[in-house]
């Protein structure tokens, strides 16, 4: 892997109104640039092999499988990936065109991104998901027409409601009270993690107290509070030693850390190496 400072990462393209779907067949990847993705995206996998790294994890391309990337994440496909199935890019000004009764798939699949990276499908979730992606690419490709940019939307909506079924651990209680706060807290982190790092700012946001925000984090993840917190702190870390040239020193103020040390008190204590262990170790791979 190259040093940071000479790391070439690719923004994605604009893409018209926000959306696009595309139907890949055989699809091979010659760029193994790193890409930091601007929209969300979806990948519905029929056949595949090769692999995909987002962030720092790997995940095996196989057939009957979901892919979630959330805007800002980083990945690439390996030189020897090939798969068949479909690629939806979506923003948050198209998304906003959903009725509000999809918001919570939203703000559960994509605002906690890397507890959904990967969703394996049983032939009848395969069997279900391949008509309506294969609809929604139809309508995609067809002359504009009135209202078209909703009518996708619609189908969008329905997708993600799918999916949102499908993943097991999404779909216990998914319309339950506990569950909605649970995705409100997840919408806030992902917003404010920068300035907000303590669990007690964020329960106030949401006007229940800091026992009763880790207490539903614990019921609906499995985790508390204050790890989600760390865990897209320590993610975004991790993007910025990696794949960037930024000093310490600024990647801590930019995470809104009181003082370097801090930070490296921080990042070490939830990954045990420091943050220069963490760069030098990308920095010598491959060398």
């Amino acid at each position: 892997m190259k040093k940071p400072e000479h790391l070439n990462i690719i923004a994605d393209r604009d893409i018209r109104d926000s959306f696009s779907v595309e139907n890949w067949k055989e699809q091979h990847f010659d760029d193994q640039r790193v890409h930091r993705a601007t929209y969300n995206r979806i990948f519905l996998i029929t056949t595949g092999s090769g692999q995909v790294v987002i962030d720092t994890a790997p995940y095996p391309i196989v057939g009957d499988q979901l892919l979630l990337i959330s805007k800002g994440q980083l990945f690439t496909f390996s030189a020897e990936t090939v798969l068949t199935g479909y690629a939806i890019s979506f923003g948050d000004c198209f998304w906003e065109r959903a009725p509000d009764s999809a918001n919570n798939c939203k703000a559960v699949l994509f605002n906690n991104a890397s507890d959904n990276q990967q969703i394996p499908l049983t032939a009848d979730d395969a069997q279900e998901l391949n008509p309506l992606f294969k609809t929604l690419h139809t309508e995609f490709i067809k002359p504009g027409y009135i209202n078209k940019l909703d009518a996708m939307a619609a189908y969008l909506k329905i997708i993600m409601i799918k999916t949102a079924n499908i993943n097991a651990s999404l779909s216990k209680g998914f319309d339950s009270y506990d569950n909605q706060l649970y995705r409100q807290f997840l919408e806030l982190v992902s917003r404010q993690y920068q300035n907000t790092h303590e669990v007690a700012e964020f329960a106030k946001q949401m006007g229940i107290s800091t026992r009763k925000l880790t207490e539903l984090c614990n019921r609906c993840a499995g985790k508390g509070a204050k790890d989600i917190i760390n865990g897209q702190l320590i993610s975004e870390a991790k993007r910025s030693l990696q794949f960037s040239a930024k000093p310490v020193k600024e990647i801590a103020y930019y995470l809104n850390f009181s003082t370097p040390e801090q930070f490296s008190h921080f990042f070490k204590k939830n990954t045990l190496v420091s943050p220069h262990q963490y760069r030098s170790h990308f920095v010598h791979i491959g060398m």
